[in-house]
């Protein structure tokens, strides 16, 4: 299959990647990140997640930053929800489209959600149907698809009976998610070939996290199958609490600048993107993990 024309790329970086920030992150910063990604023409950024402040006390002021940021036509800002009490306030704060998140292994679902990957699924059944019932869009994750913290390697059949319960129950597109970044380009067209016998591949979505090394090669082996939105944070953001080592997800910068240089359209300034980063960065006080935000950054330089 020939390579997309146009690619969605879906920011993450204020939801997945500041999420495990061990500094408190200001609203004030949080609705400046959004507007820079938006100025840069990005029109999918996550804003936040509702889930309990008590495990992720970092997104807590996720109603703050939904009633601060400028929202502006033909972009969109979804929120994580966790459960039904989650989507209440969702709605509450005025979202208009929500996330919900289940895993490819048992392990990690109890880690993570504290349930079964059964039990998840039964829960966003509930969600998924509230939510559209309210006028919203649902979007789903599958973590841990090419590998698990504790069980390892994960069969693309596993991955693909998760993906396929979320997109049946009414999840518009869903997100593949190597959690921990073990992935290689040849186990990630083997999951998307698989995975594509249940989904249409037009509603399929990578996310994909840099600890090997491998994030970009494996959006790449994505692309060639058809994959047409690839998830990124600004600046390399983010990592997994529960995988030791795991780094943050791939740079929206290293993915917009491989879809440049394949002639793919993405809508995207990357200027404006390496700016937002550097945004976000100086405020947490370390450098971009941008490969490509580094060296363009060096040009400027006289």
């Amino acid at each position: 299959m020939s390579l997309p024309a146009r690619v969605k790329v879906v920011e993450v970086g204020p939801r997945d990647g500041l999420q495990n920030e061990p500094q408190p992150v200001p609203v004030s910063v949080k609705i400046e990140l959004i507007e820079r990604l938006a100025d840069a023409g990005l029109t999918v950024i996550e804003a936040g997640s509702f889930v309990s402040p008590k495990w992720v006390p970092q997104m807590a002021d996720t109603a703050q930053v939904l009633a601060g940021i400028r929202r502006r036509p033909g972009v969109s800002y979804p929120v994580l929800v966790p459960n039904l009490k989650g989507l209440e306030a969702a709605l509450t704060a005025g979202a208009q489209e929500v996330a919900v998140f289940a895993a490819a292994t048992e392990s990690f679902s109890r880690k993570n959600t504290n349930c079964t990957i059964e039990e998840g699924l039964a829960r966003f059944r509930e969600v998924t149907a509230a939510a559209r019932a309210s006028g919203l869009r649902v979007r789903g994750y599958v973590s841990c698809v090419l590998g698990c913290p504790y069980e390892g390697e994960v069969a693309p059949s596993a991955a693909a009976r998760v993906a396929a319960a979320l997109y049946r129950m009414g999840c518009y597109e869903v997100s593949l998610g190597d959690t921990i970044g073990v992935g290689t380009p040849g186990k990630m067209k083997a999951l998307i070939e698989t995975v594509a016998r249940e989904i249409p591949v037009e509603h399929l979505a990578v996310h994909c996290h840099d600890t090997y090394g491998q994030a970009l090669a494996n959006c790449y082996a994505a692309l060639e199958l058809g994959v047409a939105a690839i998830d990124a944070a600004v600046a390399g953001l983010g990592g997994c609490p529960y995988a030791k080592g795991a780094t943050g997800n791939v740079a929206t910068e290293d993915v917009v600048y491989l879809l440049k240089g394949l002639g793919i359209e993405t809508g995207v300034d990357l200027d404006r993107l390496i700016d937002a980063g550097e945004f976000i960065c100086r405020f947490l006080g370390r450098p971009s993990n941008s490969k490509a935000a580094r060296a363009l950054l060096a040009k400027r330089t006289p």
